[in-house]
């Protein structure tokens, strides 16, 4: 088996990701993908010629740069199945504390809470696609990855249309111990899914690294919104809360807009 690295210049988020995967798929000389977003890196594992494979990558027009290849042993892909069943926990994780973020949040009022269960809905459309990027075909996974890509919009964009009512509206406290108690039991749910990544014995693979990164990124958030629960408190007003579900509603947009510009793409 062999081992081939590419630098892949405008492989910056997992957008990318996600299209090289559907590019390549149904090659049965690929045997394994890893992809380091952070150093831009594509690592395939492979048989036979690795020329029709730099012909699909190149056809993204992403910059590719051959910098290696050499032969390896097959058991160095075999960690693939332990990554599956880590990457299912962390989707099922995100996708529980959607349910139970974006009910709370509307129930208390809180903008904060609403825009950190889309960021974390967006982080099980990432893990999911990825996952379903195993099997399938070209078709399919560009349809579900629009399908995630429009309804992360149309959630940001209602989302954008009520905080630019309450900034205008009438002051309506969230209820803050509900924000501060919420928030922290997803910080708690994030922990655990960066510990499992963490002590996955292919935290090490660039893949599993991503993820890692996905997951610290939210932890971020989540201490965001209770720091924004805290100011609502001390402060008596709503603005904090509004302020950082803008926050989040941009880092949702942002990644929805670049699915659907990559997802069209041949």
């Amino acid at each position: 088996m062999d081992k081939s690295i590419y630098s892949i210049a405008k492989m910056d988020c997992p957008s990318e990701e996600r299209l090289i995967r559907m590019k390549l798929d149904g090659n049965p000389d690929i045997k394994n993908l890893e992809f380091d977003l952070s150093n831009r890196q594509l690592t395939v594992y492979h048989n036979g010629h690795i020329h029709p494979i730099e012909q699909a990558i190149n056809s993204l027009n992403l910059g590719m740069k051959k910098l290696a290849t050499e032969q390896i042993e097959p058991s160095d892909v075999e960690e693939a199945s332990n990554q599956r069943i880590v990457l299912w926990a962390v989707l099922v994780i995100n996708f529980v504390f959607f349910i139970i973020e974006i009910s709370t949040g509307l129930i208390s009022k809180s903008m904060g809470l609403v825009a950190d269960s889309l960021d974390m809905l967006a982080d099980s459309f990432v893990y999911a696609l990825s996952l379903f990027a195993v099997g399938g075909t070209v078709v399919r996974k560009k349809n579900i990855a629009r399908l995630a890509g429009y309804f992360q919009i149309l959630l940001a964009v209602a989302g954008f249309l009520e905080v630019i009512r309450r900034f205008m509206g009438s002051e309506h406290l969230p209820n803050f111990t509900t924000m501060i108690v919420v928030s922290i039991f997803a910080l708690i749910a994030n922990s655990i899914c960066l510990y499992m990544l963490q002590k996955s014995n292919s935290k090490e693979e660039a893949h599993m690294k991503a993820s890692m990164i996905f997951t610290s990124n939210d932890v971020v958030i989540n201490l965001g919104v209770i720091a924004a629960g805290i100011l609502v408190n001390v402060l008596d007003s709503n603005k904090p809360d509004l302020v950082i579900g803008s926050v989040v509603f941009i880092i949702v947009m942002r990644g929805a807009i670049r699915i659907l510009k990559l997802g069209k793409k041949e």
